[in-house]
């Protein structure tokens, strides 16, 4: 004689195997997002690093960065700022990044304002010069290279580079720095007198 709690037995272990499979099942779906996104992240990863180096190969007619030269006399320290580097672009068009000979690489920086130009030292990437007859301006701005900061919020040293004008972003631990700055480079650009030159025209006298 078959008891009769035998079918609602039956019945309970067909319900557990159906909710074993549902929750295969959810695993199984699960998984199948997160290797899609991981996917997805690698691509997009990627093609920004292949858009890097394109933009790179667009930018070989950049000559190598300038350094300072050796000696004491024009390395003697004027202004120093310590902040970050947000990246440099061409002149008027701050979205246009420049990424050739690691223009393109956001990092900690100090700036030194000497006799020869503006010495940037940055931290993970090479430093380079920006030399005093190349400055063409300084201004205060609110973006560059894609970077968004309050109005104001960075220091913008224009300058010839080549056959460019460039554009380089600079943001002081203290923002107040940022009006002595242009004030200082204000006289290196065109029709300006910098110190320099100041005195080189007294020893001429």
């Amino acid at each position: 004689m078959t008891s009769p709690s035998l079918p609602r037995q039956l019945t309970a272990a067909a319900g557990d195997t159906g909710r074993h499979s549902e929750q295969v099942t959810d695993l199984a779906a699960r998984l199948g997002w997160v290797v899609g996104l991981l996917l997805l992240v690698a691509l997009v990863y990627w093609l920004m690093r292949e858009g890097w180096k394109w933009r790179a190969t667009l930018q070989g007619d950049l000559p190598e960065l300038p350094r300072p030269a050796e000696g004491d006399g024009a390395g003697a320290a004027r202004l120093r700022m310590t902040g970050r580097y947000h990246g440099t672009t061409t002149a008027g068009q701050w979205l246009d990044r420049i990424v050739a000979h690691g223009l393109g690489a956001r990092s900690r920086a100090t700036l030194t304002l000497t006799g020869e130009g503006v010495l940037v030292e940055r931290t993970g990437a090479p430093g380079f010069l920006i030399p005093a007859g190349r400055i063409r301006g300084a201004r205060p701005e609110k973006g560059i290279a894609g970077k968004v900061l309050t109005e104001g919020g960075l220091l913008v040293i224009t300058w010839e580079h080549g056959e460019r004008l460039l554009d380089s972003g600079f943001r002081s631990d203290r923002a107040a720095e940022h009006a002595e700055w242009i004030a200082a480079l204000g006289p290196y650009a065109p029709g300006g007198h910098p110190p320099q030159q100041e005195h080189q025209k007294e020893g001429a006298r």
